[in-house]
């Protein structure tokens, strides 16, 4: 290959996420609505007969779908479905940062405002209910934080006999951190809990 054809076929080239065509896509909307004259955000429970994650706690979201033009249109979609409001109820909408989780999938998470004139009918196919969290309680306590280790486990036809250490090559566990927060009955963790640290982290820099 000539440094023409190089040129060609890379100058206007876009990175992207490698291998993304392989992971589940999904977007979510940190919603923010006000309640009793002060800003609050808006959490989701599970259904209890979901198969996946039933009764946890989540954002409005789900899987980006062909029909849908851009992630943030995805993230509008889901939460009118699961929420049951208008889409002019849904205003001023941001992206925050997108995070790749080690179970093979790609979350584009937002932040949005719900107007508080918005009247809600809830999916319960999907919701079993919604509640709030005032913004100020949420900025004044900081999270409890555990760590996860996941450490590669090869199946039992890995060419061991190709790599430098053989069996006895050293695996890099990874680590990481799991955000607990707690109010009043309600535990909020996992991806849930990574996007509202990072929400929290961007306002209060």
């Amino acid at each position: 290959m000539d440094k023409y054809k190089l040129k060609e076929i890379f100058q206007d080239r876009k990175p992207g996420i490698l291998g993304r065509d392989k992971y589940s896509n999904y977007a979510v909307l940190l919603p923010i609505i006000e309640q009793h004259n002060e800003p609050h955000i808006l959490f989701e429970v599970r259904a209890y007969e979901l198969r996946r994650q039933p009764g946890e706690i989540c954002f409005p979201g789900g899987r980006v779908d062909q029909s849908d033009a851009t992630e943030k249109e995805t993230a509008i979609r889901e939460t009118i479905e699961e929420l049951g409001i208008t889409k002019d109820c849904i205003e001023h909408v941001f992206p925050l940062d997108f995070l790749v989780n080690p179970f093979g999938s790609i979350i584009y998470p937002f932040v949005g405002l719900i107007k508080d004139s918005a009247s809600f009918s809830i999916n319960k196919a999907e919701v079993a209910e919604v509640f709030t969290v005032p913004l100020s309680f949420l900025q004044q306590v900081k999270p409890d934080i555990h760590q996860i280790h996941f450490k590669p486990v090869p199946d039992q036809s890995f060419p061991y006999e190709k790599i430098v250490g053989g069996k006895k090559y050293n695996w890099q566990a990874k680590g990481m951190e799991e955000c607990f927060y707690y109010f009043e009955d309600k535990v909020i963790w996992g991806l849930t809990a990574r996007i509202l640290t990072h929400f929290l982290t961007l306002i209060r820099e």
